[in-house]
């Protein structure tokens, strides 16, 4: 492991993931030489593809003034980065937005160009601050083809912007090898019709069906590294060092006494 991803949150309640928090933990990656992910929720809290939830104080705002407060908030985080020569690799616009973000405004499904124009104002923002960084558009569901080619040939007819395309993949312990089959179709597939690189953001599987992770973990790695040209980038984890009964997310890699499982020993290959 030589990467970590670090998602921000614009005003969260708790103060988690808002950018004093993420600046703490972005210092402490940048000094082990860890390569970094900036994941923007545009939100304060999870952003999914169940809820695209505007920050409280965006929710009056206009279509203009909300584009605007994607820009600053892109501007204000990754300048503070700056200022403490920190660079990130990878810049994620967004987090699973297989609908778009910034719910109803950039609800992909019934304005793909509002989407579109929220997208870009996070990637000009980010260009204009880290120009060599990697821009991503992330969606779910790695092995959903037709998600995909709708959500991207949308951004492409609406002048979107991205450098690479972001995938999630969280396939059960009994199917992870067709869902394996199905992602590199996609990725290959991303790869052929944009001609833009991937980067797997999140996979993960149940932390009790260990063996069959690191199995389903393995064989991806392997697949991924093997596309040509290597413009499939890397595989994040989400979220390792949780464990069963942590926010009542089960699909950690940590058991329940806190030690890493065997799932993540597909990472030192």
């Amino acid at each position: 492991m030589n990467a970590i991803r670090l998602r921000v949150w614009v005003d969260p309640s708790d103060g988690w993931c808002n950018k004093t928090d993420l600046l703490v933990k972005a210092r402490r990656a940048n000094e082990l030489g860890m390569r970094l992910m900036i994941d923007f929720h545009y939100s304060d809290s999870w952003a999914d593809p169940g809820k695209q939830t505007k920050p409280a104080v965006w929710t009056d705002l206009s279509f203009s003034e909300l584009c605007d407060a994607v820009s600053d908030h892109t501007t204000e985080i990754l300048t503070a980065l700056k200022a403490w020569n920190i660079t990130p690799e990878w810049i994620q616009v967004g987090n699973e937005t297989g609908n778009g973000m910034l719910w109803p405004d950039g609800e992909a499904s019934t304005n793909m160009a509002q989407y579109a124009a929220l997208s870009n104002a996070g990637y000009d923002a980010a260009k204009a601050v880290f120009p060599d960084a990697k821009v991503i558009v992330h969606l779910q569901g790695g092995q959903d083809n037709s998600l995909y080619r709708w959500l991207f040939d949308g951004l492409k007819n609406n002048s979107g912007k991205w450098d690479v395309i972001g995938m999630s993949l969280y396939p059960e312990s009994g199917n992870w090898l067709d869902q394996n089959n199905a992602c590199i179709a996609n990725i290959n597939d991303m790869i052929s019709r944009y001609g833009t690189e991937v980067m797997i953001c999140e996979v993960g599987m149940a932390w009790d069906e260990a063996v069959s992770a690191k199995l389903f973990l393995t064989d991806l790695d392997t697949r991924a590294r093997a596309i040509s040209s290597r413009k499939c980038l890397g595989i994040f984890y989400w979220e390792p060092e949780a464990y069963n009964g942590w926010k009542a997310y089960g699909k950690g890699a940590f058991d329940n006494s806190g030690s890493p499982t065997v799932a993540l020993d597909a990472f030192t290959q």
